[in-house]
């Protein structure tokens, strides 16, 4: 039986998004069975010569947080001034240990952190643009001057930050390929439907980890 495997090259990155505690069970936006995604990911690992992670990082008074907005609850939809924003519990506030990275997660050879979710009056959701959709992260004048094109990516949540950060990398021209057994889902109001309905339009490519090769 023929299998499926994709070569992946020098100029290939594997993006990890958000591994931090807060994200992981026990954490304040847990995401079911998050911490599952660390084996699978250290498995992608071993494959590329160029890893990034990304860390939320919020302050602590953050607009995307329900607590900062009275009578609010989290998950609730508020409209800010870039449009609509889901309501979270506090989370990756900076310097805690909910910011942290997961303690199994051992990528110590990445190459670039990249903080997201700083600016107090924004969200962040893709590790390329805030979620106005153009404050820019860095990140893909980062990837242009380092010669890295394609985007492997991994991580937390699957239907958020990483998928967001997959359809802006095909925004800006770059392939972008999730690692569909080293991701977790929140699956909020049926999220996962959605975000894969534009991974469809827009190239976004799906594989497991098991079908990497170098």
């Amino acid at each position: 039986m023929f299998h499926f495997v994709m070569q992946i090259t020098p100029t290939d990155v594997l993006l990890v998004i958000d591994l931090q505690n807060d994200f992981c069970p026990g954490g304040a936006l847990a995401v079911a069975d998050g911490d599952t995604v660390i084996e699978p990911i250290h498995h992608a690992a071993e494959h590329f010569q160029h890893i990034i992670l990304t860390q939320d990082w919020h302050s602590p008074d953050h607009n995307s947080f329900a607590s900062v907005h009275p009578g609010k609850k989290p998950y609730e939809q508020i409209e800010l001034s870039y449009g609509e924003q889901t309501l979270w519990p506090d989370h990756c506030v900076q310097g805690t240990p909910g910011a942290d990275f997961h303690s199994s997660l051992e990528l110590t050879r990445a190459e670039l952190i990249l903080r997201k979710g700083f600016r107090r009056a924004i969200d962040s959701y893709s590790a390329f643009f805030e979620n106005d959709r153009t404050t820019p992260t860095g990140l893909a004048g980062y990837l242009r001057e380092r010669g890295l094109n394609r985007v492997f990516l991994a991580g937390l949540a699957y239907d958020y930050c990483v998928g967001y950060s997959a359809l802006d990398a095909r925004r800006l021209g770059l392939d972008a390929i999730i690692l569909r057994d080293a991701c977790r889902a929140i699956d909020l109001n049926g999220s996962v439907a959605a975000i894969e309905r534009e991974f469809a339009d827009t190239g976004v490519q799906l594989i497991n980890t098991a079908d990497l090769a170098h």
